[in-house]
């Protein structure tokens, strides 16, 4: 059985034809299923473990990078094969999925074909996409051997797993990860100096880890798919889990 979590963004009029398309798609495909409408504050690992119960087997989540990641943050311990519908702006997730947007993903979801990916865990929560320190005064230890220290100056962190890493260097650059390496990547780039509008920073350096902690003397912002928190020291590490999800024969990995 099929579940569908659409997020609340696709009640929008402009929205409405891709739906219904998508909708009578699944339906000649056999594939159809229940549809629940998500909120802000939804518990979507209490909706999934209820639907598993009376029997679903794969929950598909339909929106966009945003509702990637609110849903399955919360959700990857979840025993389910998951799918992904992406519609509307801000589909970067998809890509490195092999997904493409809108009604052809109905293809992709069809066909079936399974990969189990890695899943981050910050501070006792999961994150799917990405985590993103925002440039501080950090210290960071990594696999209990490496340590890296701002010197005073402020660094920024990014830890990615789905969704890549894009910084402007000149011009627009991204990097995707391998989300079945066993590791998770993290991109560090530290304050070169302060510019007229704005502080420019060198370019990232790469490292892969296991596990990371991450301090400083006073609070620093932290983002994990989408939720946001202050935070004074977090470690990060790979999960033991990992979630079995649907991708396209043209995935990035």
């Amino acid at each position: 059985m099929y579940v569908y979590l659409y997020d609340n963004f696709l009640r929008q009029k402009k929205f409405e034809n891709t739906i219904k398309s998508t909708e009578t798609r699944l339906t000649d495909f056999g594939i159809a299923g229940k549809i629940i409408r998500l909120q802000n504050f939804t518990n979507a690992e209490h909706i999934i473990e209820d639907e598993i119960r009376k029997g679903a087997k794969t929950i598909v989540v339909v929106g966009n990078d945003v509702t990637f990641g609110h849903v399955l943050s919360r959700a990857a311990a979840c025993k389910v094969v998951f799918g992904f519908i992406p519609v509307g702006m801000g589909n970067t997730i998809a890509e490195v999925l092999g997904i493409p947007e809108g009604v052809a993903a109905c293809d992709v979801l069809s066909r079936r074909r399974k990969v189990k990916l890695d899943v981050g865990w910050v501070n006792n929560r999961y994150f799917i996409s990405q985590l993103h320190v925002f440039p501080h005064d950090i210290f960071i230890e990594y696999d209990e051997r490496f340590s890296v220290s701002s010197r005073n100056k402020k660094m920024e962190l990014v830890v990615c797993n789905l969704q890549p890493f894009v910084w402007n260097a000149g011009r627009n650059k991204d990097i995707i990860v391998h989300p079945q390496d066993g590791k998770l990547e993290a991109f560090l780039r530290p304050m070169a100096g302060r510019g007229l509008f704005r502080d420019k920073y060198e370019d990232p350096s790469i490292f892969p880890f296991e596990e990371m902690v991450v301090s400083s003397r006073t609070p620093f912002l932290l983002e994990a798919d989408g939720k946001q928190s202050k935070e004074t020291k977090i470690t990060i590490r790979l999960a033991k889990k990992k979630i079995e999800m649907i991708v396209g024969k043209g995935r990035r990995f």
